[in-house]
């Protein structure tokens, strides 16, 4: 399964990256997720990229959405100003994460990443 993860802040590479090193380090995820910085704005020839805005995820089968559910959560209690962070699905299925995570923000992010439907607001 492919998920992004996007990060509205304007210091989104830093803590994308911060949330990759995190997600690598845990043992419940990083051996079942692959994942890729991009930027989503087209390039312009010429000049260089502009910055990360973007986090791909790719999850292994099997994979369990309640630990990577518990490691955004865990990474997010540990930023000074947790980030707002959308989250979305191949199917273009999206929730945005804001302020700290609720049980009921957490159950709706696992459900995103468990591939059931949910609705998009946060």
């Amino acid at each position: 399964m492919l998920i992004t993860v996007e990060s509205a802040a304007h210091i989104a590479e830093n803590e994308l990256r911060s949330l990759v090193a995190w997600l690598e380090t845990d043992r419940s995820v990083g051996r079942h997720v692959r994942s890729v910085l991009t930027s989503g704005l087209p390039r312009v020839p010429g000049q260089q990229g502009d910055g990360i805005d973007i986090l791909s995820l790719v999850l292994s089968s099997g994979f369990s959405a309640a630990s990577l559910t518990a490691s955004i959560a865990s990474w997010r209690a540990t930023r000074p100003d947790a980030p707002t962070l959308a989250v979305e699905r191949a199917d273009g299925t999206r929730i945005e994460v804001r302020g700290a995570i609720t049980e009921e923000t957490e159950a709706r992010l696992r459900r995103l990443l468990e591939d059931e439907p949910t609705d998009s607001s946060s």
